[in-house]
């Protein structure tokens, strides 16, 4: 025992050197990830042990990850978007600088139906929306009809019609049953030909023997389309919500608009505009094809595919990076006096300046079948330079959480209060055969993940709490970050990602990390959170003892071999 722990230090002291090492050889243009693996490296060498039964090894694994690109230039303090400390994530990702002013956040999903259909009638050049699936509902049939009520008047209008609508949803997803996404979006094609896209991706790892073999429904386990992303002229709708009648009305979860955004709306565009372009083409007569030259993602060479699906999303990523730090330069930094876009805006009318940002939006994607895998890094970078006595608030509609995720939670000083759903308000539950196993599978990774706090002695740090509303389901997902000391969140990240194994390795993914210093909209976030864990109950031991948390022998077998499927 003794001999033990003469060892601990030496481990640690080794640990830190080579970690040290490992910075040393990064390329200078990987300042982020060297600055991020030297902080790590500090911590090991001053023996921080923060698990009795892991070592402390596991805190670092997780930033074992690819390098993904990063700016060489450090952050600019000077600026006035320097006063928030998240600056490093424009490193990785374009920063857009806007007022809060601009950004509101929605509550429930009448208020999104309602929204998207205001905006799309509102909408004078352009309609993108990114999506799993449209449902086939009178609801879904509505916003259609506003869709070709909006494109009517376009064409109408004098001159060449401007508006121009892009719409990518998952092929297999909305390719399911007779009545699907594709027979909702023909009648458009056929009647506006020139102004209407709808692009179907398909995973590249869905092929073969193995694409051949699947049945429908069980072959969307492999991979998705399932960012979800909403836009209109120079507004911009993020959401974890699907295109369906459930996400109008009883299915909860979490909606930000930004009003007058320019830049982010661009960059949403392009963005899916790239994916579009890998995607399969939706024709007038329901078939698909690819574009002209492109690669095919089942039938073609996976490798070239997926090199020419990460060049073209890379592109967007660091073209509007360049555009965002052009446009910083111009506006804080230009050389000739009373030329910067502020000197310029100061002597503008009071009621034509622009507002000062005090809210920034970062977008993080995440597309390992392309080997992206930005906003995975940035999770566990926030996760892991989480202070003591920080709060974060954790919500995801499918408690499943990466293996790295559950060290960083358990391993690092922060409190955290998970939100995930009861077994009664799972979008699982009710269904038939197999899927109807899937809320005891959710329970049984509970159950494992609130044993294993319980072992570590850390209820009091790290708290579960199931949402339960009657009559609806919880689909909700995003973190929020509450710096210690503060009863008001500072960041928030909103999107498609549940913070499980397939939105990590299998789908694409986007949301946006909104860090902001405006006390009105971090009243607005605080609000937010506070609303949905209203409707929940804190888990304890008594919760699993409960008839309705029984999970059946053969459920506790298989969850092992398939949770990385759901």
């Amino acid at each position: 025992m003794a001999a033990r722990k003469r060892k601990a230090p030496a481990m640690a002291a080794g640990g830190a050197a080579l970690w040290r090492r490992l910075s040393a050889w990064l390329p200078r243009g990987r300042l982020g990830l060297a600055a991020l693996l030297g902080r790590l490296s500090d911590r090991l060498s001053r023996g921080r042990d923060r698990r009795a039964r892991r070592s402390s090894w596991l805190l670092l694994a997780p930033l074992l990850s690819p390098p993904v690109p990063v700016v060489t230039a450090p952050p600019c303090s000077l600026c006035p978007e320097g006063a928030h400390r998240f600056q490093w994530i424009r490193n990785l990702v374009p920063e857009f600088g806007i007022s809060s002013s601009h950004v509101k956040v929605l509550s429930s999903p009448a208020e999104f139906y309602e929204l998207l259909k205001v905006q799309i009638k509102a909408a004078k050049q352009r309609v993108v929306m990114a999506s799993l699936y449209l449902g086939t509902g009178i609801l879904e049939q509505e916003l259609v009809y506003c869709l070709e009520e909006t494109l009517e008047k376009s064409l109408q209008a004098k001159g060449s019609p401007d508006l121009r609508v892009s719409i990518l949803l998952d092929y297999t997803r909305g390719s399911r049953g007779r009545k699907n996404s594709r027979t909702m979006l023909v009648p458009l094609l056929q009647r506006f030909p020139e102004q209407v896209r709808v692009s179907l991706f398909h995973t590249p790892n869905l092929r073969g023997l193995l694409r051949l073999l699947i049945p429908e429904r069980f072959n969307e386990t492999i991979g998705l389309q399932h960012i979800k992303v909403y836009l209109f002229d120079d507004n911009v709708i993020l959401s974890g919500a699907n295109l369906s009648d459930l996400y109008f009305t009883n299915r909860q979860d979490r909606y930000v608009l930004l009003r007058d955004s320019p830049e982010i709306a661009d960059f949403f565009t392009e963005l899916v505009d790239a994916i579009g372009d890998v995607s399969l083409q939706l024709q007038q007569d329901d078939t698909v094809q690819m574009m002209e030259g492109m690669v095919h993602p089942y039938q073609g060479d996976k490798v070239a595919y997926c090199e020419i699906a990460n060049r073209r999303v890379m592109e967007v990523i660091n073209s509007a990076r360049t555009r965002q730090e052009h446009l910083h330069a111009k506006t804080f930094h230009s050389s000739q006096p009373g030329s910067s876009l502020l000197s310029q805006q100061g002597s503008q009318a009071p009621g034509s300046q622009k507002p000062e940002p005090d809210t920034w939006i970062y977008p993080l994607i995440q597309m390992k079948p392309f080997g992206i895998q930005i906003d995975e890094m940035v999770t566990e970078t926030l996760l892991t330079e989480a202070e003591r006595d920080a709060r974060i608030y954790l919500t995801t509609g499918y408690f499943n959480l990466t293996q790295a995720y559950m060290d960083l939670i358990l391993g690092t000083r922060a409190e955290y209060r998970i939100l995930l759903a009861s077994p009664e308000v799972n979008g699982f539950f009710g269904a038939k055969g197999v899927a109807g196993a899937i809320p005891a599978a959710y329970v049984y990774i509970e159950h494992q993940f609130y044993s294993e706090v319980c072992c570590l002695q850390q209820q009091e740090r790290v708290q579960l709490q199931e949402y339960s509303r009657a009559g609806w389901t919880f689909h909700a997902k995003g973190l929020w970050l509450y710096l210690a000391g503060s009863d008001l969140p500072c960041l928030t990240l909103i999107g498609s990602p549940n913070f499980g194994y397939r939105s990590v390795h299998r789908d694409l993914e986007a949301q946006v990390a909104i860090v902001t210093e405006n006390k009105a909209l971090q009243q607005q976030l605080h609000q937010e959170q506070e609303q949905l864990y209203l409707c929940s109950g804190v888990v304890s031991t008594s919760t699993f003892e409960q008839p309705s948390r029984y999970v059946k022998l053969w459920v506790k077998l298989v969850t092992p071999l398939i949770k990385n499927f759901f």
